[in-house]
C-alpha cells in the first residue's frame, strides 16, 4: 500500500504527515501539519487566510494494534479583519478545546459499553474514570438526539422501582417507561408516575394527536394521564394485569388450608391454566376443591376470566363480560364482589383489547432489561445517566 494511503488511514483529514517515531513499547507519535485551507472565524463566520503565527497541539487518537497513537499537529493562528480577533484554525474530527479526537472518545465509549468493568477500560486506554464517564454519556446523549421523532400511533406505559430515597423510610422513587409498540423500542423514560409530573416532563414532544392506542396496567393515575394528555387515544387494559387480579385471593384462601408452602402441588395446579392440565391433574384438583367450596368458587371465576380472554370478536366479548359480572353479583364472597366492581370500572378498557389485540408484554420485557442494567451497575444515583443507558439498551 502506498505511503500516502497509510497516512490517510491513520491521520485525520486535512493533515499531512511530516515524521513518526515510537516512544516506548506501546506509544507512537505522528508529527503532522495542517494543510492550508480557508478557515471560518468562530465569532463572525468570515473566511480568513491571514496567518501570523503557528501553534503545536498534542491529540490522543484511537489505538492501532494495541499501541496508543498521539498526533502532534502544527496549526496556524489566523487573524480576522472584521472583528479584529485572532483564532486557531479548527481540525475536522476534533471538537475545539479538546485534547483528543472524536475517534478516541468513540472507542472509549464503545469499550465502556462492552467491557466487563471500567478498570479494564482504564488500563486499555490509559485514561481516568472521569474521562470514561464523560465520553460514554456524551455518546449516549448524541445517540438519543439522533433517534428523536414525534409521538407514535401506539404506546405502552408501565413503571418500575428506580431506587430508595435516603432519609425517607419506605419511600421509593418510581420510573415510568413509555414504549413504542410499532417500532419495538423504548420511546422515553420519566422520573415519576404521577399524572401532573408526566405532563410536565413529556410536554415538549410534538404530535400528541398521533397517539391512537395506549396499553397500561390498571392504574388510575395512568388512566387519567392518558385521557388528558392524548386526546385521540383509546386505553387498553393489559391482559396480564386483568388475569392476575384474582390470584391473590386464591393464594390467600389456599394458605389458610395448606399453609405457606410454595412448592405445594395444589398451588402449582391452581395457578396454571386449566386448558393446559392433563385429565388426571384436573380430576385430582377438582376432588380436592370439592372439600373447600369458597376456594372452589374463586377458582371457577379465575378459569372464567381465562376463558373470557380466549374469545374472538368484540361483540362476543362484550356479551360474555356482561354475563360474567352478572354471575359475580350473586356471589356471597366479598373478594368476588370487589373483583366485580373493578371489572365494571375498567369495562371499556378491558373490551378494547378485543379491538386491537395489544398487550404490555414488550413493556414488561423492557422492565426486565432495566433490572439487569441496575444490577450490572450496582445501582444508579443519577437519573440522567440511568435514562441514557436504558434508552440505549432498549432502542
Amino acid at each position: 500500500m502506498p505511503t500516502n494511503n497509510i497516512a490517510n488511514f491513520i491521520l485525520l483529514p486535512e493533515l499531512k504527515l511530516k515524521a513518526s517515531h515510537r516512544r516506548g513499547r506501546y506509544r507512537k507519535i505522528y508529527e503532522c501539519e495542517k494543510l492550508k485551507t480557508p478557515a471560518v472565524c468562530p465569532k463572525c463566520a468570515t473566511l480568513s487566510q491571514l496567518g501570523y503565527d503557528k501553534r503545536r497541539v498534542r491529540l490522543r487518537d484511537d489505538r492501532i494494534r494495541g499501541c496508543s497513537i498521539v498526533l502532534v499537529v502544527l496549526k496556524r493562528r489566523l487573524w480576522c479583519k472584521p472583528c479584529k480577533k485572532p483564532f486557531t484554525e479548527p481540525l475536522p474530527g476534533v471538537i475545539p478545546r479538546r485534547r483528543c479526537t472524536q475517534r478516541f472518545r468513540a472507542a472509549v465509549s464503545w469499550a465502556a459499553e462492552n467491557f466487563t468493568d471500567l478498570k479494564k477500560v482504564r488500563r486499555a486506554y490509559r485514561c481516568s474514570n472521569d474521562f470514561i464517564y464523560k465520553a460514554l454519556y456524551e455518546s449516549l446523549e448524541l445517540k438519543r438526539k439522533m433517534n428523536l421523532y414525534p409521538w407514535p400511533e401506539s404506546l405502552g406505559i408501565d413503571e418500575h422501582n428506580f431506587r430508595r430515597v435516603r432519609g425517607h423510610s419506605g419511600y421509593r422513587q418510581f420510573v415510568t417507561m413509555v414504549v413504542d409498540h410499532k417500532n419495538k423500542k423504548l420511546f422515553e423514560v420519566c422520573p415519576s408516575k404521577t399524572g401532573n409530573e408526566l405532563k410536565q416532563y413529556l410536554a415538549h414532544i410534538p404530535g400528541r394527536e398521533n397517539v391512537k392506542k395506549v396499553t397500561i396496567d390498571m392504574s388510575d393515575s395512568y388512566k387519567g394521564f392518558v385521557k388528558n394528555f392524548f386526546p385521540n387515544a383509546e386505553i387498553i387494559a393489559d391482559k396480564f394485569h386483568v388475569l392476575r387480579l384474582i390470584t391473590p385471593y386464591i393464594n390467600q384462601l389456599r394458605r389458610e388450608i395448606t399453609g405457606d408452602k410454595r412448592n405445594n402441588p395444589v398451588r402449582l395446579l391452581m395457578l396454571r391454566n386449566a386448558s393446559n392440565l392433563a385429565f388426571y391433574e384436573k380430576s385430582a384438583l377438582h376432588k380436592w376443591l370439592n372439600q373447600h367450596p369458597d376456594l372452589a368458587e374463586t377458582y371457577l371465576y379465575k378459569e372464567a376470566l381465562h376463558k373470557f380472554y380466549r374469545i374472538r370478536g368484540y361483540d362476543k366479548a362484550k356479551r360474555a363480560l356482561t354475563k360474567l359480572t352478572d354471575r359475580m353479583a350473586t356471589s356471597k364472597l366479598k373478594h368476588i364482589i370487589r373483583l366485580r366492581k373493578t371489572l365494571m370500572k375498567w369495562r371499556n378498557e378491558i373490551l378494547n383489547y378485543f379491538k386491537f389485540r395489544l398487550t404490555n408484554a414488550r413493556t414488561e420485557g423492557f422492565n426486565n432489561v432495566a433490572k439487569v442494567i441496575k444490577r450490572r451497575s450496582y445501582g444508579f444515583r443519577s437519573f440522567r445517566n440511568y435514562r441514557l443507558r436504558l434508552l440505549s439498551a432498549c432502542s
